[in-house]
């Protein structure tokens, strides 16, 4: 019996109010605040310098064309009723590779010694064996030269520095904007072997629309055409044209790049075209 009424009072005891006070939790709220966005397009058509910035460390991904795969691509898109200019990229390729690049400081490079006033670097091919060396600053982006990724990879390394240095944007990027870009080469070397050249990099802005990917759509997209032509000291001069799509706050995000010697600025067959996608 004596048990019995223990039991009884622990089990009273245990029904009597907690006099623990319950933790005071702080109420969920709006689960704090978002940083603000680095850069927010404005649709105001044209690129400023604010809104092309190298975002270091952060990758970003392309479908781009294997090598030694020619493609056909439009260059020229249809224009509606309106005047409204569209380019559709949107088909998807089942040869496409997915090419992954992100910019980074040059100073930990095995090649920052020579160039001590770069910015930034990314790869320059789609098999990031070479790399290319930026600066910015508010008025034009300068290419300040070139370099292979590895400092003796395989086939020999690789340096070139422009001098002097390449302006391959002029901002505020617009409509109608055009330049003439010239960088001389001297005591270079390509895969191992020296190198002197003089390279013509003519520029020119000449449309804007609506730009279709497989994975997005870019509502006022900039054509920019580049002809680059390489003379070297010894040899044949060759000719190239880029053809890149740029968007405010992503940078590039379409190229085609032509065959050698090409002479239509409209070429049809690309020997490399690349397209900003989230394909994994």
């Amino acid at each position: 019996m004596r048990r019995l009424s223990v039991l009884l009072v622990l089990l009273a005891s245990a029904c009597t109010e907690n006099q623990t006070p319950p933790p005071d939790h702080l109420p969920y709220g709006d689960g704090g605040t978002l940083p603000p966005l680095t850069c927010v397009p404005n649709l105001d058509g044209q690129i400023a310098a604010s809104e092309l910035q190298a975002a270091l460390g952060v990758p970003a991904n392309y479908l781009v064309s294997p090598a030694g795969e020619e493609r056909p691509v439009d260059l020229a898109g249809t224009v509606d009723a309106a005047g409204h200019r569209l380019w559709d990229w949107s088909a998807y390729a089942e040869s496409d590779r997915r090419l992954t690049l992100t910019a980074s400081v040059v100073t930990d490079k095995w090649y920052a010694a020579s160039f001590p006033t770069g910015q930034f670097t990314t790869a320059l091919d789609a098999a990031q064996t070479l790399q290319a060396v930026y600066r910015q600053d508010a008025e034009q982006m300068l290419l300040l030269g070139i370099a292979s990724t590895e400092p003796a990879p395989p086939e020999g390394k690789t340096l070139i520095v422009y001098d002097p240095p390449v302006v391959l944007y002029r901002f505020p990027l617009a409509v109608g904007a055009s330049w003439v870009s010239v960088g001389n080469v001297a005591n270079a070397t390509i895969r191992g072997l020296p190198y002197a050249a003089r390279d013509t990099y003519e520029v020119s802005i000449d449309a804007a629309g609506r730009m279709e990917l497989p994975d997005l759509g870019f509502a006022q997209a900039l054509r920019v055409r580049t002809k680059v032509t390489t003379a070297p000291a010894a040899g044949q001069s060759v000719t190239r044209w880029q053809v890149s799509f740029l968007f405010e706050c992503f940078g590039e995000i379409a190229r085609a790049t032509s065959r050698d010697n090409e002479q239509n600025a409209d070429f049809t067959t690309a020997a490399e075209v690349r397209r900003f996608g989230l394909t994994q």
